[in-house]
């Protein structure tokens, strides 16, 4: 089982800037796809980015493409995300996704529920402010 924990949450005026952490443990991943996921107040999960571990691969939401960059360190063993020029639209709880069943793909950033199949951490609050 792969155990996930983000970190890095908090508050920020718009334009601001946030690095969201995920330090993953439990199991190895260098097959897996990982991701981030974000759940606005009364909306549905929408995929903001994801990675996969082994090449490096990586995609992006078309919400956040040219603001946020994902990344990953094997030695740490984490996934992170820097997010840039945050506006309110940003606001949500932001979580860490990890699935051995999946590529980094347009179809794994379509998920709209953390799904059983895919490991999940349990999120960080994000909040952006005008």
């Amino acid at each position: 089982q792969v155990r996930l924990e983000e970190s890095g949450g908090g508050s920020v005026q718009a334009g601001g800037s946030l690095r969201l952490s995920c330090t993953i443990s439990g199991v190895r991943v260098d097959n897996a796809c990982l991701g981030w996921f974000r759940q606005a107040p009364g909306k549905e999960l929408e995929g903001v980015s994801c990675l996969n571990w082994g090449s490096g691969v990586t995609r992006y939401g078309d919400s956040v493409k040219g603001r946020f960059t994902i990344s990953r360190d094997k030695d740490k063993n984490t996934l992170d995300i820097q997010m840039a020029n945050l506006t309110p639209a940003d606001t949500g709880i932001c979580y860490c996704a990890a699935s051995r069943n999946d590529y980094c793909s347009v179809a794994f950033l379509n998920r709209r529920s953390r799904s059983d199949d895919t490991s999940w951490g349990r999120g960080t609050q994000v909040t952006v402010s005008s």
